[in-house]
């Protein structure tokens, strides 16, 4: 995979998304494309050309994997890898929303200091495969 710098984030939650914003930006040097929902998300992206799409699992309208299916229906994005984050943790929810072709899970509440860090950690496990 080549070198991570640009991400698209989608979540719905104003404060959660603000706090993601700084961590990833300011502290994690990232570029970053918030959007507040899938629709959003959808109308934005191809502009973009984000290395990874970093979304939320609990939204109104469309959730979590339903905006990554609609998402990777783009050829750009095809090949695009995700990661969710939740606040459901449950073992089975994870292995579930795993199944849905993500690198990995991260949970709510997350560490705002420690997210770009967890990312990269994600990524570069993922790089070597």
């Amino acid at each position: 995979m080549p070198e991570l710098k640009r991400i698209l984030y989608v979540e719905d939650e104003a404060d959660i998304r603000a706090v993601a914003e700084i961590a990833l930006e300011a502290v994690g040097g990232f570029e970053l494309k918030a959007c507040s929902s899938g629709q959003e998300a959808l109308a934005e992206v191809t502009d973009f050309g984000p290395d990874l799409l970093l979304l939320d699992v609990m939204m109104p309208g469309m959730d979590g994997p339903t905006t990554l299916e609609a998402l990777r229906k783009l050829p750009e994005l095809s090949n695009i890898p995700a990661i969710f984050m939740t606040a459901k943790v449950q073992p089975e929810e994870v292995i579930a929303l795993k199944k849905a072709g993500v690198l990995d899970v991260i949970t709510k509440p997350f560490d705002p200091m420690g997210l770009a860090d967890q990312i990269r950690t994600i990524w570069r496990a993922h790089s070597v495969e």
